[in-house]
């Protein structure tokens, strides 16, 4: 079953950019590649329990168990150790990608308190959102009882788009509720 989502990148968000930016082929129509969550550990070091309730919340967030991430380098000002676990990651494509995304636009953001949109400046020049959410609270799978701490998350959404105007239209046909410029 297709999500709400993709139908409607299907049905109306693909054949608006084809129009607006003048696209000859189908294939030349930006589209999202993977979204990708992250949360950075660093009291890991300390706490190995803090590692375990971050991958249980991502992992409710997601839908899918994420990977533990581990230190590439060593730095001694932050007792941190080569291959010591740091974060954790996930990958979402497919199906699940398009349901995040939903749950994401519709359920979670309205959640923020004084929410007045996305920022704009987060795209990296090649098409590609990062957004970062201060609390997983937002989420409605998480249960406020069961967390030990609010920790923030990173978001980023990874396009096909060559240009940030384009993935920026991307995101605004598919409801990515961005600030209004003042």
């Amino acid at each position: 079953m297709a999500s709400r989502l993709r139908e409607q990148y299907q049905q109306t968000v693909a054949p608006g950019l084809m129009k607006e930016f003048n696209y000859g082929n189908v294939m030349e129509v930006p589209r999202l590649h993977k979204v990708v969550l992250n949360i950075g550990i660093g009291e890991a070091i300390q706490n190995a329990k803090a590692l375990d309730n971050a991958v249980r919340d991502l992992s409710e967030i997601s839908g899918q168990k994420p990977v533990v991430t581990r230190a590439k380098k060593s730095i001694a000002a932050f007792r941190l150790r080569t291959g010591m676990q740091v974060g954790v990651t996930v990958t979402l494509r497919g199906e699940r990608m398009y349901d995040f995304m939903d749950r994401l636009i519709n359920a979670a953001l309205p959640r923020i308190r004084d929410f007045h949109g996305v920022s704009t400046r987060s795209f990296d020049g090649r098409g590609n959102y990062t957004l970062g959410l201060r609390e997983q609270l937002i989420f409605p799978e998480i249960d406020y009882d069961k967390i030990d701490k609010v920790r923030g998350l990173e978001v980023t959404i990874v396009t096909s788009a060559r240009t940030d105007q384009e993935a920026r239209r991307l995101l605004e046909l598919l409801g990515m509720p961005f600030q209004r410029a003042a």
